[in-house]
């Protein structure tokens, strides 16, 4: 891992990693969206990276050792990027994030419905979410018993949101 190195503090080596805008809405983007060739990234991030911004994070983030690149086997012109351990271990700092951003900043009850069902799952949540990313990237077994994946239930909650905000919308007209 290359980090230019201020001082050997572990919170100025995390902002060396994440100070700059992009690679924490990447690992979101993996995480949460389950993105994981080029296009969807450029084309799924609400934010709308460009994408030599985005090509120069996934190096960087692979340079850190955070994500890998292999060829698709489904497509020869595609890469897939695939989350590693230090990458999925940033699960319980992103759900405290959310949490935070919920309590102090504007958000919007859609996209912030996923952070609100992480802050109250904890840490069980979190480590079973964990344990499909390794499934998912790095090839773990997994328990089949474990029920309906953590991306699935956070995704039908945004969902459900959403209709709720359509239907009240479609009421008030």
């Amino acid at each position: 891992m290359n980090i230019d190195r201020r001082s050997g503090c572990p919170i100025n080596l995390s902002l060396e990693v994440f100070g700059d805008r992009w690679s924490l809405i990447i690992l979101r983007d993996m995480i949460f969206g389950g993105r994981r060739h080029f296009r969807e990234l450029l084309n799924g991030s609400m934010e709308g990276i460009a994408s030599n911004i985005l090509a120069d994070r996934l190096k960087r983030l692979m340079d850190l050792g955070m994500l890998t690149k292999a060829d698709d086997p489904s497509h020869k012109q595609k890469a897939i990027y695939s989350l590693t351990e230090m990458a999925i271990t940033l699960v319980p700092i992103l759900a405290h994030l959310g949490a935070w951003g919920r309590v102090w900043l504007p958000v919007s009850e859609e996209l912030s419905i996923r952070a609100e069902l992480l802050e109250k799952g904890g840490p069980p949540l979190w480590e079973k979410f964990m344990d499909e990313l390794r499934h998912e990237h790095l090839g773990t077994p997994l328990d089949p018993a474990s029920g309906p994946s953590v991306r699935a239930t956070l995704q039908a909650a945004y969902e459900a949101v959403v209709a709720g905000k359509a239907l009240s919308t479609d009421t008030a007209a």
